[in-house]
């Protein structure tokens, strides 16, 4: 196994580097490097960004319009965009649907699908969980029943991550109630503007509408839409949540959260605490591991070898880090990381406080978002149940 770079590795690096800095807007660099809220607008921006330049799809082979990168160089990627405080990709089309539309997809889906999706320009939401339908969702009870050339599609899906902005979403559908559960259920593609849709935001503690409730009443979907055959749509879910458990460990961010985590410790006058200290060396040490585990699978990835599936274990472990850096920012800042008036801050209001700079904030909402971390994409619990059967069987 070998961890180092090569000289090839580090030009592209470098290549990446300079793009990055001449490319990403500073405002928006200054908001993600504050943890100030993102806007559709802001998102969509950078999306466009990498659009144009061809690199929206990073990870998309050439046959499809990405730019065929290795793994090694997907990872430097993620990590230059990251480091600089380029907002985070909306992650449903690029990384999620579209890897199941090239997989699975027909050529006129892709055809039709993947442009709008490499170029920015389509907003893609996921359709998965429900009421009861989450870790288990397996026993998921959106309907699609054939009639024609159509599926009419009845139910609920919660939790659907930034949905008030969707423009089509992707969903686990059942089409049959016979055999095992997961033998039932198709994956549809559905326009978000179709008669029928109803989109319920769900106001967080944190005053943020970051999630939704999506309602499907007698919706009505082409069959053309279906990805695959139907009753499949369980080998496709289980193929684009590996997309997303390992998305979810992001490494990169973390690291730079790590700086932010110092910076707010000096502001507050509490880095030179040695206890606390101590904590944040814990912290660092386990971003190193977590990125040695990432780079082991990129190392065996580039010289051929058959890795061990452990995208649940890198979403273990990213997501109790995320946890962590929240909790020890909230800990660093203390009572100052309570105030969360985002109007005041976006004017430029930074509050008359030790240490009060924007960074600081809002710490407490950032802390309560982030327990989200070990439940979505399945639940740390059934990871660890993953991972036990697929190592020990």
């Amino acid at each position: 196994m070998d961890l180092a770079f090569t000289p090839e590795e580090l030009a592209f690096r470098d290549e990446i580097r300079t793009w990055v800095k001449d490319n990403l807007p500073a405002d928006l660099a200054r908001k993600v490097h504050s943890a100030m809220r993102l806007t559709r607008d802001d998102m969509q921006r950078w999306a466009k960004i990498l659009g144009k330049k061809g690199w929206l799809g990073w990870g998309w082979p050439s046959q499809f319009g990405g730019p065929g990168w290795t793994a090694i160089q997907k990872h430097l990627f993620e990590e230059e965009c990251a480091l600089a405080g380029a907002p985070r990709v909306v992650p449903f089309g690029p990384v999620m649907v579209a890897p199941v539309i090239m997989a699975f997809g027909n050529a006129e889906q892709q055809k039709r699908f993947l442009p709008g999706i490499a170029s920015g320009e389509v907003w893609w939401s996921q359709g998965y969980s429900e009421p009861g339908s989450g870790s288990d969702l397996a026993s998921l009870k959106t309907r699609a029943e054939r009639v024609g050339d159509k599926y009419i599609v009845n139910g609920q899906k919660t939790w659907t991550t930034l949905g008030q902005y969707g423009e089509w979403i992707f969903c686990l559908v059942r089409t049959s109630t016979e055999g095992k559960p997961q033998t039932g259920i198709s994956f549809l593609l559905i326009d978000m503007k179709s008669p029928g849709i109803t989109v319920r935001p769900i106001k967080l503690l944190d005053g943020e509408c970051e999630v939704n409730e999506v309602w499907f009443d007698n919706v009505e979907v082409p069959a053309e839409n279906l990805v695959g055959e139907e009753n499949k749509g369980w080998n496709y879910a289980k193929h684009l949540l590996a997309h997303e458990r390992t998305n979810i460990a992001d490494v990169n961010r973390a690291k730079r959260e790590l700086e932010r985590l110092k910076r707010i410790a000096k502001a507050e006058g509490v880095y030179d605490d040695l206890r606390f200290r101590d904590e944040i060396a814990k912290l660092e040490v386990d971003i190193v591991a977590l990125e040695m585990l990432v780079l082991r699978v990129l190392s065996a990835e580039k010289s051929g070898k058959n890795s061990l599936d452990i995208a649940g274990l890198l979403k273990i472990r990213g997501s109790e880090i995320q946890q962590r850096y929240s909790e020890l920012m909230m800990l660093a800042a203390g009572p100052f990381s309570l105030p969360c008036i985002f109007e005041a801050m976006e004017s430029g209001w930074q509050g008359d406080f030790p240490g009060g700079v924007l960074s600081n904030a809002p710490l407490a909402a950032n802390y309560f978002n982030m327990r989200k971390t070990t439940i979505y994409g399945g639940s740390n619990e059934v990871q660890r149940n993953i991972v036990a059967q697929t190592v020990l069987g």
